[in-house]
């Protein structure tokens, strides 16, 4: 999993609550358990205005030209709402996000986000309403998302987070649950040879 220390980059504005993950991948394209190929389906719905994909809708964030490389996505509250599939986070991450700005989230959108990369960041309605104002004025301003400071800067506001240290560890570090069991790898392996043969996974007699 790749690192997250510090990102800057302009913020897509998506100045809505409750979006949920039908919305995000709607159903019809959970057909793979593979995490890439998601990204050109995200927000389906919104994003295009033909079932086959080929007619982009103009008036939809991600599809203006400012935005298309925008690495940070900026909303309301309850993002992530609705069912708890993981392929929710595989299309943010897949499109190119790496980071949703919301004054609340989903918990298992949530967890499921920060597992896979996808730092979640949680700001007051107050602070996200600033954002939004100042983003309609400077819609190019950078955004700077530093999690060892645990910051968000844009313009010349500066807004504090918190990120439960477990999971700010592990995005810090670039872990995913896989590469945290694995750092215990010579622990495990030293336990397995000091078990008997007949309690080994993988002994003949089994």
């Amino acid at each position: 999993m790749e690192k997250f220390t510090q990102l800057t980059s302009v913020a897509a504005p998506l100045d809505r609550a409750n979006v949920d993950t039908d919305q995000i991948i709607p159903k019809q394209f959970l057909l793979a358990v593979d995490r890439k190929g998601f990204g050109k389906h995200l927000f389906h719905d919104q994003r295009y205005l033909d079932e086959a994909e080929t007619q982009e809708n103009p008036e939809f964030v991600l599809n203006q030209p400012r935005y298309r490389q925008a690495k940070i996505l900026v909303a309301r509250q309850n993002f992530g709402n609705g069912s708890s599939r993981e392929h929710a986070p595989w299309a943010l991450l897949d499109f190119g996000l790496r980071a949703i700005v919301a004054s609340s989230f989903a918990d298992i959108f949530n967890n499921n986000a920060l597992g896979n990369g996808l730092l979640t960041v949680k700001l007051t309605e107050e602070e996200i309403d600033e954002i939004f104002t100042e983003l309609a004025k400077h819609p190019d301003a950078p955004m700077t998302i530093d999690l060892e400071q645990e910051t968000v800067k844009l313009s010349d506001r500066t807004y504090r987070f918190t990120l439960d240290p477990f999971r700010r560890h592990m995005l810090l570090e670039g872990l995913d649950a896989i590469d945290l069991t694995l750092k215990e790898l010579p622990t495990i392996e030293a336990y397995e040879r000091s078990i008997p043969a007949w309690r080994r996974l993988d002994s003949a007699e089994r």
